[in-house]
């Protein structure tokens, strides 16, 4: 680790600790040259599989944009913000635990739709009448009545 006052290469950890979740190490260091301290934090670089559109454009997986859209599926409906972390959550995982470097966006769609059938069932019907394409009002029908 590089000293940030004299950019000698040369450091000494003094202290290391966790974080409360255990996510997070803190390290206080000291430069062998100037014996200045300073701290650094570390943390795993979790990397996300890319999403290939339906065009084929492949894009970095947006958690701003999934919460976006769960949030305008649940707007006016009784889930709490936690509610929603967890689902979010626990599309991550899928998509990490799914060991593929690219997912499509398809997936991605089927993903929300079965955490909001979980959560909400008019979220439900609401993401799915804007993410797929019904070609008759019979097709919807039978949307709603698998729920």
């Amino acid at each position: 680790m590089r000293c940030p006052y004299c950019s000698h290469v040369e450091t000494q950890v003094v202290e290391t600790r966790e974080s409360d979740e255990g996510d997070v190490v803190r390290r206080r260091r000291k430069c062998t040259k100037c014996d200045k301290r300073f701290t650094t934090y570390e943390r795993a670089e979790i990397a996300l599989p890319a999403i290939v559109k339906r065009s084929g454009a492949r894009v970095d997986f947006d958690p701003a944009k999934l919460r976006a859209s769960m949030t305008l599926a649940l707007r006016k409906r009784q889930v709490s913000i936690e509610q929603v972390d967890a689902a979010i959550e626990r599309i991550q995982e899928k998509m990490l635990t799914s060991g593929q470097r690219e997912i499509p966006s398809t997936r991605i769609g089927e993903l929300v739709m079965r955490e909001l059938k979980r959560l909400d069932k008019v979220a439900y019907v609401r993401f799915a009448s804007v993410y797929r394409s019904f070609e008759d009002v019979d097709e919807f029908s039978r949307l709603i009545k698998e729920i």
